[in-house]
């Protein structure tokens, strides 16, 4: 008789218990409210902006800030503040979302990746030394699902060849780094896609304590022009190249709800996580990704890793029991999923090295012949790649879900971890996404 929910069995979860992100009560409704009956819905020192840059930058403890849009478009800001080039090669983690990358793109810039430290699956600084060359110009640390990089080591290796840090801080609005929150690169940027932990609908932060680029990075998120104080006069007048990366007045009042309240969710979101830590730890064929001591993450995403040899699973690739408990568990009624299937440079983008016509910019005159000479390969990324084999997220730790959920979330484990040749037989069968680069068996 079947006992796992994929197969007809009772389910473990009891989906009424899980609340939606974000959740939205009186004070989402008055913030929305205040800024219809405002009759300003945009504007770059309309009053939702302005406030959200001086509490975001209170919150953080840092000195300048700007809101865009998206994080994409914080990110492609700091590039712009910064300075990144035509031709410069810089420094990326082979684990993100590809916007993690992108803004070197759009500058015309080549990225050049790095593989995962095993703890963290951050960008690992024993291995940067070793790509950087002449044209190196900055490290892109992405601080993913929340949990810092290990900042000190990759300043250390800035400071040594004179490049820019800019942090891919998407994930990690108020982590904190030895103790300390704030921006510990040259620029941070943040998003407020609606799934992150300060959701704003979209939207997205730069963050610097440098004046220099920061008046950079103002000046490409609105058309190049110079930054005026409300009142002054507008003289249309562009000083480099800039785009529209303005935000809205509603995104931004709905933002500042949620910043008034991030320490309650967060709250939650801890005790959440900190049951998980305590009761997956001990579970053979199961490993709950937990951060050094010097990080403190937001657990924006809660990564565990499925380790079947750890079961005596040998007839079946790692890949494929993943994705089959990943299902068992999702029928189970969990809410459970993969973030991103393989390393940035499998993407066809990189693959093809054509990321406009004519394969700029790897094509371009500035490019190096280094860089036109650059090969991605997946492979050559190992730690990433067996981070993809074997992980999966647990969504629902967010506040307002209680550890009532959690306890089931645990005993749906639990169950499908105690019905392993269910599951080998269940993973026999299932398809799943492959690319057209993979060499393996799966």
């Amino acid at each position: 008789m079947a006992v796992l929910a994929v197969n007809g069995g009772k389910l473990a979860v009891d989906k009424k218990l899980i609340q939606k992100w974000p959740p939205v009560g009186q004070a989402q409704y008055d913030a929305v409210r205040e800024v219809l009956d405002s009759g300003v819905f945009w504007g770059p020192t309309e009053k939702q902006v302005e406030l959200l840059q001086e509490e975001a930058r209170d919150y953080l403890g840092v000195k300048y800030s700007i809101v865009v849009n998206s994080g994409t478009a914080a990110l492609h800001a700091c590039h712009m503040g910064v300075g990144t080039q035509p031709g410069d090669e810089v420094i990326c983690t082979a684990f993100s979302f590809w916007a993690s990358c992108q803004g070197v793109v759009a500058q015309n810039a080549i990225p050049v990746f790095v593989d995962v430290d095993p703890n963290t699956f951050n960008i690992d600084p024993t291995k940067i030394e070793a790509k950087i060359t002449d044209r190196t110009t900055a490290i892109v640390p992405v601080h993913t699902h929340g949990t810092p990089c290990d900042m000190d080591a990759i300043n250390a290796i800035a400071k040594k060849y004179n490049l820019k840090v800019i942090e891919d801080a998407a994930q990690s609005f108020g982590a904190t780094y030895k103790g300390k929150k704030g921006v510990w690169g040259d620029m941070a940027a943040i998003s407020l896609n609606g799934t992150k932990n300060l959701p704003g609908g979209e939207g997205g932060i730069v963050l610097t304590d440098n004046e220099e680029y920061y008046q950079h990075a103002r000046m490409g998120s609105m058309f190049g022009e110079k930054h005026l104080k409300k009142g002054e006069y507008r003289l249309y007048d562009a000083l480099q190249m800039g785009f529209n990366y303005r935000s809205t007045e509603l995104n931004d009042a709905l933002c500042r709800s949620y910043l008034h309240m991030y320490d309650e969710m967060q709250e939650q979101r801890l005790k959440n996580v900190a049951y998980l830590h305590e009761h997956l730890s001990g579970l053979k064929g199961i490993k709950p990704l937990i951060p050094p001591e010097w990080a403190g993450s937001t657990y924006h995403l809660y990564k565990v890793l499925w380790q079947p040899e750890e079961l005596g699973v040998k007839d079946i690739s790692v890949q494929r029991f993943k994705w089959a408990a990943e299902r068992a568990l999702c029928a189970e009624g969990c809410d459970c999923y993969t973030w991103h299937i393989m390393p940035i440079p499998g993407e066809r983008i990189f693959q093809s090295k054509n990321a406009a016509f004519g394969g700029i910019p790897w094509s371009l005159s500035t490019t190096s012949e280094h860089s036109r000479n650059i090969v991605y390969d997946p492979y050559d990324y190992p730690v990433a790649m067996d981070m993809f084999d074997r992980s999966m997220i647990l969504r629902c730790i967010y506040y307002p879900n209680t550890v009532e959920l959690m306890e089931q979330l645990v005993e749906a484990i639990k169950k499908v971890l105690a019905n392993v040749d269910e599951l080998v037989e269940y993973a026999k069968t299932i398809e799943f996404p492959r690319m057209p680069w993979e060499k393996r068996i799966l």
